[in-house]
């Protein structure tokens, strides 16, 4: 059955310095998409630009960042996730599914918008190191970093140059996490002792010296993931995104990507997702992007599923 809809998100992307070296920042963000736009798991649709909200204004993110000397950078603050605290950028890619940022959104670099707190160190030579956790209860009497408190815990090394970058992060999640991530075949459903749980990312970008060639730059990631379970708990997930600009006219782009979402060991099916869009720059405030996404999916009854999609991003900057 194919349908035709229209959605909105609005963001408003608030930014505060009290001494010129720090930052305290607030997301508002309101929206009205719904079902296939902003759904997890499984057919991995969820659209990096939607966001359901039922056209409610609300603080979508906030935290306090400052520098502590030339090296070190902290956050804390109520709302936040994980990946916002990392010294390295795991990928250049730009994505319209949510399930192809961070180089694979699956359950390494996966998170939650909750209180946290984080530390980067990053040196003149380009090696950075950083640790951070996010606590999904930790706005309620069951505190941060506790036993009653779902805790992820990330820490990431990485090495960058202008060119090319290379990390590794190890999450690890405690006291009943769940995971639920935008990279994934059954959205952890079919992961045993799901909430204790060691993810590995392994992260790769490089990019041409200029744009406007038949060049792309690259992106890739693997992960790897393990619940406490004592059997039948690992999956594994890879990603390829490729993005070519300035091809056509000035800040265009050009995207293609794909890959295998986070899969359990055991799954008979092979799940698989891609994305191909266009990226035109109408002006310096208005782009549109029209995008063709789909792949292949373990449906209810256990069997393999084809998805495709299409969306048209059309985006204005203020």
């Amino acid at each position: 059955k194919g349908t035709i809809s229209a959605a909105y998100t609005y963001t408003m992307n608030l930014n505060t310095s009290f001494t010129g070296d720090d930052n305290l920042y607030t997301r508002i963000k309101t929206g009205n998409h719904s079902g296939y736009s902003v759904l997890k798991g499984e057919q991995n649709t969820y659209l990096s630009a939607g966001k359901g909200s039922s056209d409610a204004l609300k603080v979508d993110k906030i935290w306090y960042t400052t520098a502590l000397g030339e090296n070190n950078k902290i956050w804390v603050g109520p709302l936040i996730e994980n990946y916002y605290m990392h010294g390295t950028t795991p990928s250049i890619y730009k994505p319209v599914l949510k399930a192809f940022t961070l180089g694979g959104n699956a359950a390494a670099y996966g998170a939650s918008t909750s209180p946290g707190a984080g530390w980067a160190y990053t040196a003149d030579n380009g090696f950075a190191v950083s640790s951070n956790f996010t606590t999904k209860s930790g706005n309620t009497g069951s505190g941060m970093l506790t036993e009653e408190g779902d805790t992820s815990w990330a820490t990431q090394i990485g090495y960058t140059q202008p060119n090319y970058s290379v990390s590794a992060i190890l999450n690890k999640k405690f006291n009943g996490w769940s995971d639920s991530s935008y990279f994934t075949s059954d959205d952890g459903a079919a992961r045993p002792g799901d909430g204790e749980s060691t993810n590995i990312g392994l992260r790769a970008w490089w990019r041409p010296a200029e744009t406007g060639s038949a060049t792309p730059s690259i992106s890739v990631g693997y992960d790897t993931s393990e619940t406490d379970a004592s059997a039948n708990a690992t999956t594994t997930a890879y990603f390829v995104g490729l993005n070519w600009q300035d091809i056509f006219s000035p800040d265009d782009r050009i995207g293609v990507a794909f890959g295998q979402p986070q899969k359990h060991e055991d799954d008979t099916v092979d799940p698989s997702l891609y994305e191909v869009y266009y990226e035109y720059q109408i002006n310096d405030s208005v782009s549109i992007t029209p995008t063709v996404f789909g792949g292949t999916y373990k449906d209810s009854n256990g069997l393999e599923t084809d998805m495709r999609g299409y969306v048209v991003n059309t985006t204005f900057k203020f």
